[in-house]
């Protein structure tokens, strides 16, 4: 899982345009938190991989000790991808799967079907509404690390330019049902709503965006 070191100012630029700098950084908190609550309930090892890389003792002292943690090594975000693989495909894990933390109501099915993708398969993606995606996995013996290279990021056109590698490639690859990601206003809100009667009705990004309509403008 990727995250960030949570400061104002440097975690969710677009949603602080929205909202202000205080309410992305507590937004973002929460997104992390219920991320790792996911994971832990979907019961595969994980890791939190970090940046910048020399941010582990703030990092620690948000979430504790109780997490594996990692570094991310790189100057853009296909490089710091590449890395992580590379690394932990190198301590000898067969299957890896990235996912950022902008999705934090990403169910634990999905992230199951994603391993589980990856017994028949060279590659796992998940797309996401915004022409990005969420979550992009290998086997370790079908890892493809120029697959990161020359992919305009932060833009509509990731999911798409990534899939058209793959398939020039003639990988086997396997596409999770398209999910949100949380980078303005109007996706905030539309996790608000998909989420009323749902499970993640009761987690902290919900519990905050309850306690605290003023940030959306009353529009919830």
């Amino acid at each position: 899982m990727f995250i960030k070191a949570p400061e104002k100012g440097t975690v969710k630029s677009r949603l602080a345009k929205d909202l202000g700098d205080e309410a992305a950084l507590e937004l973002y908190r929460c997104f992390v938190v219920d991320m790792i609550n996911t994971l832990r309930a979907s019961l595969h090892p994980f890791m939190c991989c970090f940046y910048p890389p020399d941010a582990l003792e703030k990092i620690v002292a948000w979430l504790g000790r109780g997490y594996s943690y990692l570094p991310q090594r790189g100057n853009d975000l296909g490089e710091r991808m590449r890395n992580a693989f590379i690394d932990i495909f190198n301590e000898g894990v067969t299957e890896v799967v990235i996912i950022g933390s902008d999705s934090p109501d990403l169910p634990a099915e999905i992230i199951d079907e994603a391993f589980r993708s990856l017994h028949h398969h060279d590659v796992v993606i998940g797309p996401a509404f915004d022409g990005g995606y969420y979550l992009i996995g290998f086997k370790r013996d079908a890892f493809l690390p120029e697959l990161f290279e020359a992919i305009p990021w932060s833009t509509g056109a990731v999911f798409e330019q990534t899939v058209d590698i793959l398939r020039k490639k003639r990988y086997k690859m396997y596409i999770l049902p398209e999910w949100g990601d949380v980078d303005c206003r109007d996706d905030l809100m539309a996790l608000f709503r998909r989420n009323r009667n749902t499970p993640f009705a009761s987690s902290g990004t919900m519990s905050y965006l309850f306690a605290h309509k003023e940030v959306t403008g009353g529009r919830i």
